[in-house]
């Protein structure tokens, strides 16, 4: 691994090493670029990960403390943890359960096929499927995506059959084990899914794609990559009108301050937006790339919802993995429903400790116990769908709680939008649906917990007056600043985000390659 000196300003500084920043990290190097790759945690691996819930909580989660506000479940039963996300290398890699599907057509023109929402801040995004499909299929061939690439689906669990059976008794038509970015063989070096059921706790046999031990250690084997662990940022620096360096705080609490030729943030959507704002000086005084005033806004976090239903015969649904299918039809435009945009309805497990946590926090009685009793008996899916952005869903800094650091907090304040709620209840009906065709004894809706797609705050535009970023997820005040993460998303379209924060970090990893070679940053 390389090591580069805090004065040389000739390196590219990227914040964050999860989907975006370990994605573009290791692009960047491999196209000779210089790279300072700076992460707020430890380095983990799957030697030291923890195939038990509550101890790798406390391993890969990101626990500093944070507030909430507004109307949403979170803000009632989480208000210091309205997202689940990791402070590691490899970020929120570690964690996410694998599902890689694209965005559809019309939902990157959410404006045009939508109109006018009422309450709603929706925009076409600058760009469309045609500008990322040649990218789409080289993040499905860099990750092992199944059902690309001659990659075979992975098998399906009993929580997959009983899914399968409901949906298509109920007539469902798109009902498979999915697109995932986890190995169905040994492939790239690593193996084939053993099927161990502890997804969000870190892959312990490497098959799930994590820039932790595959985009991280290509870029260092080039030796362009400087890691550096327990790095946190505290600020981004400027001078006319450009970065210059960033300034963070190391593994021994001391500030270090890192110049730079350029800086891409990719600290996921609520760490992004208050690094900006942070960042605030006598030349920037509303935060960076803030000219819009839409820095933290249009905070999205999709429609989330889960449904649970037990049986008279044991599922076992926690053996095998997590997200072991998915139902697609409802992920459509039919505003005949009575919203607008679509969802998806896919397996969901959790072990005994998270149910209980997650079920309905605080309650107490005969239906809770009723549900942990029947635990083997259980069947499970989550619910993701496109959340409206909305102005006032906001990351802003809290000035009345600093961090270990010293540094004011982000606040999270959200508010579902009524076609959130009209999409929830939806497919809290479908959901049951699915389950009471083949016999279920009590179904449960399980209202939100805390966020794992955090999008938006950063968002794209045309119009430098309506966003922050261009169609390159560059910024539009600042030309050596780079947004790499899924704040950069216009909406949030109904499926899960990562696969598109790769790919976009492979096309933007091109963008900057080449405007670094024409002197551009």
């Amino acid at each position: 691994m390389a090591s580069f000196a805090h004065d040389d300003a000739s390196v590219a500084v990227i914040i964050g090493s999860g989907a975006g920043g370990g994605t573009l990290a290791n692009e960047l190097t491999q196209k000779g670029v210089k790279v300072v790759l700076l992460e707020a945690g430890k380095r983990q691996s799957s030697a030291t990960f923890v195939n038990d819930e509550w101890p790798s909580f406390s391993q890969l989660a990101w626990l500093d403390k944070r507030t909430t506000s507004g109307t949403w479940r979170v803000a009632k039963d989480f208000p210091n943890l309205p997202a689940w996300t990791c402070k590691t290398v490899g970020g929120t890699t570690t964690h996410w359960a694998g599902a890689s599907l694209r965005i559809q057509d019309h939902e990157f023109k959410a404006r045009t096929h939508y109109g006018d929402i009422a309450g709603a801040s929706l925009m076409d995004w600058p760009i469309g499927l045609a500008d990322l499909e040649p990218y789409y299929a080289k993040a499905e061939a860099k990750m092992g995506v199944t059902r690309t690439n001659d990659n075979a689906g992975l098998p399906g669990n009993n929580n997959f059959k009983v899914m399968y059976n409901g949906a298509k008794k109920v007539g469902y038509k798109k009902c498979s084990t999915g697109h995932m970015a986890i190995n169905s063989h040994y492939r790239d070096g690593r193996s084939g899914c053993l099927q161990l059921g502890f997804c969000f706790q870190g892959c312990k046999s490497g098959a799930k794609w994590s820039t932790l031990y595959t985009e991280i250690p290509r870029a260092e084997a080039t030796g362009k990559l400087d890691l550096r662990p327990e790095s946190q940022v505290v600020t981004i620096e400027t001078k006319g009108g450009k970065v210059t360096g960033v300034v963070y705080v190391d593994a021994s609490g001391q500030q270090q301050r890192q110049k730079a030729r350029l800086v891409a943030v990719a600290a996921n959507s609520i760490e992004t937006a208050r690094l900006l704002l942070n960042s605030a000086s006598n030349e920037f005084p509303d935060g960076l790339a803030n000219s819009s005033g839409q820095v933290g806004r249009n905070y999205m976090r999709h429609l989330t919802a889960s449904v649970y239903a037990t049986f008279e015969q044991p599922v076992h649904m926690y053996r095998g993995t997590t997200m072991a299918g998915i139902v697609q039809d409802e992920v459509r435009l039919d505003p005949s429903r009575g919203f607008v945009g679509g969802y998806e309805m896919e397996t969901i497990s959790l072990g005994l400790p998270f149910m209980a946590a997650f079920l309905n926090p605080g309650a107490w009685g005969s239906e809770f116990t009723s549900f942990i009793d029947a635990y083997s008996n259980t069947a499970g899916m989550w619910i993701v769908g496109e959340d409206m952005p909305q102005q006032t869903n906001r990351v802003t800094l809290n000035h009345d709680v600093k961090d270990a650091n010293g540094q004011p907090v982000p606040n999270v304040h959200y508010d579902d939008h009524p076609n959130d709620l009209a999409m929830r209840e939806h497919a809290y009906k479908a959901g049951k649906a699915i389950y009471d065709a083949v016999g279920a004894k009590k179904v449960a809706f399980v209202p939100p917990y805390p966020s794992t797609h955090n999008l938006g705050t950063c968002r794209m535009s045309e119009d430098p007056k309506l966003g922050v970023v261009d169609k390159h997820g560059r910024a539009h005040d600042i030309p050596n600043l780079f947004i790499s993460d899924g704040s950069q998303f216009t909406t949030g379209a109904g499926e899960n985000p990562t696969l598109t924060i790769v790919t976009l970090a492979i096309r933007q990893s091109d963008y900057i390659a080449d405007a670094m070679s024409k002197q551009l940053v």
